[in-house]
């Protein structure tokens, strides 16, 4: 049992190596979708990440499509502010993809408008333009996720 969460590029890398420390912890696999605003080997990344890199499950595809088309089979949920359905209203299933987007500007619209129907937040202020930290949000999900399926080889 797994959940993946996906990264669409993402541009903090203390963000991308604080959720690969997650991901290691959780049995979760971690896909970075380019462009990704900073390299692998960057000392930022790397540092947040500490010594768990070698137990991260990690993928890395050039584009959006070529995750899609590798997992067209598998159920996708889109974490965006402008969702309608709270992240706590949707029944996660194992080996699911939580895809989020970059901490800017988050998911393309794109991707929005062809996946809406699949798209899930966290509920937050709406009088303030801003939203939690990317890290803080896949924390907050993920672990729905895994408290749904009884937190898979966890104890």
């Amino acid at each position: 049992m797994a959940i993946n969460i996906v990264l669409v590029e993402p541009e903090i890398p203390q963000n991308t190596g604080n959720i690969a420390r997650t991901c290691a912890l959780t049995y979760s696999s971690l896909h970075l979708v380019k462009p990704l605003g900073f390299s692998v080997d960057d000392k930022h990344l790397k540092r947040a990440g500490l010594d768990y890199w070698p137990l991260v499950d990690i993928h890395y595809y050039e584009n959006f499509q070529e995750l899609i088309n590798k997992y067209s089979d598998r159920v996708f949920y889109f974490a965006t502010t402008k969702a309608e359905k709270f992240y706590t209203d949707v029944k996660y299933v194992d080996d699911c993809f939580i895809v989020f987007g970059k901490e800017t500007k988050g998911l393309p619209d794109y991707i929005l408008d062809r996946y809406w129907d699949r798209t899930i937040k966290i509920p937050m202020r709406k009088d303030l333009k801003r939203s939690l930290n990317l890290a803080n949000s896949v924390n907050i999900i993920l672990f729905e996720a895994l408290r749904q399926l009884n937190f898979p080889n966890l104890v």
